[in-house]
């Protein structure tokens, strides 16, 4: 038996990606997962990859649809009986562009599904379980979110929001309930794509690690906040980055 053996995690937007990779990490020390994402079909392959229904539930949505989020925990507590650690990976960026030119209609887009669907999350978890018997949370932030962040300003506020809902968060459901965050750079994911695909190695230039990241990378830094390890960790933002943003790098 493994550490956290017999623990349930939910894990939004897990279908591929950084999500599979944190449920991958969960899946291999001996806990249970439920991830959710909009694509039925690639949920259901991650499910079986993941180890099929003994060990992975996939419930299919938008994340930002209360009723989607309610479903979801409701079909965990179904199954598993319990969500021991919630993971907010969800995030969208559908602009790219000045800010001074930028639709308010999409501005609102990616503050409904970066922060406040990432609240609804933690308050259906909270009173599903975590507030009578404890447990932890990660959110997914950016790089982007700690300096000016060309192009992508927007998605940059949402996940600078994101870390301050972090703070906050940590500061209220202390003591039983842990709430920490990571802040990546470009990972080798299709939702960053666009960052560096035809270019990679000129891209990864810029990093003193010469590479970017992969989802294996965040995978395990976030098994790690919620796991027993790090008890004593709470309202921090982990940046992985690969140095990008040692001296200013990230401009």
């Amino acid at each position: 038996m493994t550490e956290q053996s017999g623990r349930v995690a939910l894990v939004t937007g897990a279908s591929r990606g950084i999500g599979l990779a944190v449920a991958e990490a969960l899946v291999a020390r001996g806990d249970r997962v439920v991830i959710t994402g909009r694509d039925g079909k690639a949920l259901d392959e991650a499910v079986e990859h993941l180890g099929g229904p003994e060990h992975a539930l996939g419930v299919a949505g938008k994340s930002h649809d209360a009723a989607h989020r309610a479903a979801a925990v409701e079909q965990a507590m179904e199954r598993f009986g319990r969500i021991d650690a919630l993971v907010n990976n969800v995030g969208t960026n559908p602009v790219f562009g000045s800010m001074v030119d930028l639709d308010l209609d999409a501005a609102r887009k990616i503050l409904d599904i970066n922060v406040v669907s990432t609240l609804g999350w933690v308050q259906l978890v909270h009173r599903a379980w975590l507030k009578e018997h404890g447990g932890a949370v990660v959110n997914v932030s950016s790089v982007s979110a700690l300096g000016p962040a060309p192009g992508i300003g927007m998605y940059g506020a949402s996940k600078a929001a994101l870390i301050q809902l972090t703070q906050q968060l940590a500061h209220e459901l202390a003591p039983t309930v842990r709430v920490n965050a990571v802040a990546p750079a470009v990972v080798k994911t299709r939702f960053a794509e666009a960052l560096f695909a035809g270019h990679e190695e000129e891209a990864a230039a810029a990093y003193p690690l010469k590479r970017l990241g992969v989802p294996e990378d965040i995978g395990g830094a976030v098994a790690f906040l919620l796991s027993d390890q790090a008890s004593w960790i709470t309202g921090q933002t982990l940046v992985l980055d690969g140095g990008l943003t040692l001296g200013g790098g990230m401009a």
